[in-house]
């Protein structure tokens, strides 16, 4: 049998959930080796030292992310190129069933709102965030009577989410994995949260369910055996991404 290693790889904000998701990984004996790998800006180079001590002969590396950036499409697998053995490079845990559930327990806990905001950061450059945040809705929407999706990157803006809602009482979700800048503050000044009306619900990254999700995509890339080392321009599962030949979409 091979020695199998799980990563989870993400942004320092996210440092403390990836390693509660270790911790109740390693508990459930899901691969023989869990470690999680962070970093500030600069994944190809930061992540060095982090994956230095990574061994085993199939490594499941899983971005701990809502969903692709140019980072995780193109940084991240670049740095993962430096590991040895075999590498399976998951899509980031984000767009999974067990995620939309996550969502639900915490807006459920934070209001008894029926109608919901559900807060992604986007991206100006591709729709991989919003395609994410739009499956969700849709899964929340037989859940809740309105549900609404905004960006802090893209259109529809935040600070219009209040103004385009039916409903007089919401509950704002932020569709980040851990706790950051954007939570904290710019998405509830946006909201403007002083004004009532909106709850607020914490990120969904720690939530129990986020670790099944983790779970099943290991098992997903266990039971793929066309998946391989990433290339700088290729990862597991995701979405082909143009580029300009100089790393830009």
């Amino acid at each position: 049998m091979p020695r199998e290693t799980l990563v989870l790889v993400g942004r320092n904000e996210v440092r403390s959930v990836a390693e509660q998701h270790a911790d109740r990984l390693r508990q459930a004996g899901l691969v023989d080796t869990v470690t999680t790998a962070t970093y500030e800006v600069e994944p190809e180079s930061e992540l060095r030292e982090g994956l230095s001590d990574v061994r085993g002969d199939r490594v499941y590396a899983v971005p701990l992310c809502f969903a692709h950036t140019h980072e995780t499409l193109k940084d991240v697998p670049r740095a993962l190129n430096r590991l040895s053995g075999e590498v399976r490079y998951c899509d980031p845990i984000g767009k999974r069933q067990a995620v939309t559930e996550a969502i639900r327990s915490r807006a459920e806990a934070a209001s008894d709102a029926d109608a919901l905001v559900l807060v992604a950061l986007g991206n100006s450059r591709d729709d991989h965030a919003r395609t994410v945040a739009a499956s969700h809705a849709a899964r929340l929407r037989a859940v809740f009577e309105e549900v609404r999706t905004a960006y802090l990157l893209q259109s529809p803006a935040v600070e219009c989410a209040r103004y385009t809602l039916d409903a007089d009482h919401a509950v704002a979700c932020p569709l980040f994995v851990g706790n950051s800048e954007a939570t904290r503050d710019r998405i509830p000044e946006q909201l403007e949260l002083h004004r009532g009306g909106i709850d607020y619900a914490d990120p969904f990254g720690a939530d129990d369910a986020v670790t099944d999700a983790i779970a099943v995509a290991v098992e997903r890339a266990r039971a793929n055996s066309k998946l391989s080392t990433p290339s700088p321009d290729l990862v597991a599962d995701a979405e082909p991404v143009a580029t300009d030949g100089s790393g830009r979409n």
